[in-house]
């Protein structure tokens, strides 16, 4: 796995070795950035279940101002510790938690991102019921909107399986489909 774009192009990240970890494919990370074009330049960025904190250095790599990884696992904050050390200048900060712990942290403290990525790992098919996968509980968080910036993108991937209600105040702006991934662009 690779950053795809910017100044820190064709730099190899390094990934925690087995299933707990799914990176964003590399042809869906260039889809996303090609989306976002110029809103990544100056933005502050989070990053939700970030894994090997890849989408966040993309960011960085392509102008971002700063990035934050929210990742429960010390053991893949450690691998975004070690990602971000061989970019220079990479201003990240990682947490280790809970992302609904943080999210619901961030809100209280009056934080606010212009961009926030999430790809956490893909919940059940559900036809017939709806969604429990933390796509849909990221979409039911009422926190959440409450930290992306005005004219501000929260871009979040899940399976084709999986099924998602789009409720209040979420509106989708624009969503891509590469084999099983979905990704949203959705604005408040």
């Amino acid at each position: 796995m690779r950053i795809t774009g910017g100044n820190a192009a064709r730099r190899i990240l390094k990934v925690p070795r087995g299933l707990d970890v799914r990176p964003t494919p590399d042809l869906v990370k260039q889809a996303v950035f090609n989306s976002l074009g110029a809103l990544v330049e100056g933005a502050k960025v989070l990053e939700l279940f970030a894994g090997s904190g890849a989408l966040s250095l993309e960011c960085l790599s392509r102008g971002a101002v700063s990035a934050m990884c929210i990742e429960k696992s010390y053991k893949h904050a450690n691998f975004i510790q070690q990602n971000a050390s061989s970019i220079a200048d990479a201003n990240l900060q990682t947490r280790t938690q809970d992302v609904f712990t943080a999210v619901a942290q961030l809100a209280q403290n009056g934080a606010q991102f212009d961009l926030i990525l999430a790809d956490p790992p893909y919940g059940e098919k559900n036809v017939g019921r709806r969604s429990e996968s933390f796509a849909q509980r990221l979409l039911d968080d009422k926190n959440l909107p409450k930290i992306l910036a005005p004219g501000g993108r929260f871009v979040l991937g899940h399976t084709k399986r999986d099924t998602l209600e789009l409720v209040a105040p979420w509106r989708e702006a624009k969503m891509l489909k590469h084999g099983d991934t979905v990704m949203r662009f959705l604005e408040v």
